[in-house]
């Protein structure tokens, strides 16, 4: 069993159907349609589960999310169609039973009344396992879904997303833990006092409540946020219990952790309840020899054309059409999008001196994210280092290609991590929240029935 006293990782395990490097669609042990099996989905699942994993993280968009200037490159791309997440892991909540099930959801192109009712049915569904990724989308492509011709600015997403979580978690508290009675005999089904109505009315948002949900088995599903700018991480000091990092040294990742927890407590927040997950594309073999040859297999498949196209989204959809592929990144304008994520690819290319043709094929592997390949000993070294050194709280873990990377990470990292220490060898809660040592909310009425 786990020591209960020692402090452990937390392992988010990031899905993408085909696996995270560009190419993984095209390798032989890649399932090609993976996006369109429940099957392939389900033993993901399971797999992250069997290696104790704190959750599966599901990623999503409100559209194609890609620059593409004809068909052609469009067709040359492997993750452009998926399942609706909350109905996905709504469905894999039946077929597993302790991991927690984590997706995307955005501020900009939703409704509060509708995202509140989602992730409180899922919690329900799951024994208490939902988490949402909150975020507020980052192109125009998922504007033109939505009645616009681009997407809102970067501080008016986020005015708009604040008031968002206001609602939300408002919706969550509609209902106290015992407000329902069920009494037969009396015919009260529930407590009239245990009901409160939100009424909010604010800049964007007029919700009357309350939820038709009961509140949720964790209180509030876990809330999670990649926020790597100003905004993104003042957001995330606010609210979030989860945060997903891009970066891509131990300095960076030090400063990072550092400042976010510091910002966490200005809110007047504990910083143990929020836990710093940064990105780790992980290549892993049995030899340092088998790794490296499994990655140049992948790289051999990176197409030109969806590797600049996926370092111009990367970059916030920047046209680099006209620089020479082998000549260096130009200084370019600031744009929409990742701000976190664009300055950490920029920097990258200045520290190494990369081309960029060099700089797609890094991005294809990590899109920007801290990158390890290696034996199950070596990658280990790595994770434990930023781990002890107030970098990380645990990781988000991308594998390569699905399942074969996945299955790799279980069968060798895993277990090397259990030796250390450094991770369970059993879960010992049955909520996402009691896996990630997250308190639960305790109920805050916003009004009262009326």
């Amino acid at each position: 069993m786990s020591s209960p006293h020692r402090r452990q990782m937390k392992l988010g395990a990031f899905l993408p159907a085909p696996g995270h490097h560009v190419a993984a669609w095209r390798h032989p042990d890649t399932r090609a349609d993976g996006g369109h099996s429940f099957e392939h989905y389900r033993g993901l699942v399971q797999t992250a589960e069997r290696g104790k994993f704190d959750m599966v993280f599901l990623s999503d968009s409100a559209g194609v999310r890609t620059k593409y200037r004809d068909a052609d490159e469009l067709s040359r791309q492997g993750r452009m169609v998926h399942f609706e997440p909350l109905t996905l892991l709504s469905a894999l909540a039946v077929h597993t039973s302790r991991i927690g099930l984590a997706a995307t959801s955005s501020t900009t192109y939703n409704e509060p009344f509708s995202v509140a009712r989602q992730f409180a049915s899922l919690d329900h569904l799951s024994g208490g396992r939902a988490g949402w990724n909150v975020v507020t989308s980052a192109t125009d492509a998922e504007a033109r879904n939505y009645n616009l011709d681009q997407q809102p600015e970067h501080s008016a997403r986020y005015r708009r997303a604040r008031e968002f979580m206001e609602v939300v978690t408002g919706l969550w508290d509609s209902w106290e833990d015992d407000a329902f009675r069920y009494d037969k005999e009396s015919g009260r089904f529930f407590d009239p006092d245990k009901l409160h109505i939100l009424g909010h009315r604010g800049e964007h948002f007029s919700v009357r409540g309350p939820l038709n949900v009961a509140r949720p088995p964790q209180g509030h599903p876990v809330i999670v946020q990649a926020g790597s700018s100003p905004d993104g991480q003042d957001f995330a000091a606010r609210w979030a219990e989860v945060v997903f990092t891009v970066q891509q040294t131990l300095d960076q990742a030090q400063d990072y952790y550092r400042g976010l927890k510091k910002q966490v407590a200005d809110h007047g927040r504990n910083p143990d309840d929020v836990k710093v997950l940064p990105g780790a594309f992980i290549v892993i073999g049995r030899t340092q020899a088998e790794a490296e040859d499994k990655y140049a297999a992948l790289q051999e498949l990176v197409d030109p054309v969806v590797g600049l196209g996926m370092l111009s989204y990367q970059l916030g959809m920047v046209d680099l059409s006209g620089y020479p592929l082998d000549g260096p990144l130009p200084e370019l304008p600031a744009t929409e999008g990742s701000a976190g994520k664009q300055r950490t690819i920029y920097e990258q290319a200045r520290r190494e001196g990369l081309t960029i043709r060099q700089l797609y094929l890094s991005v294809a592997a990590g899109r920007g994210h801290r990158f390890l390949l290696g034996t199950p000993e070596s990658i280990a070294d790595e994770l434990e280092d930023w781990f002890v050194n107030e970098a990380a709280d645990g990781f988000n873990i991308m594998p390569d290609c699905l399942p074969s990377g996945l299955d790799a990470i279980v069968d060798l990292l895993v277990p090397e991590l259990q030796r250390r220490g450094l991770m369970r060898t059993e879960y010992e809660g049955s909520t996402l929240r009691d896996h990630l040592g997250l308190p639960r909310p305790s109920f805050r009425a916003a009004g009262s029935a009326s």
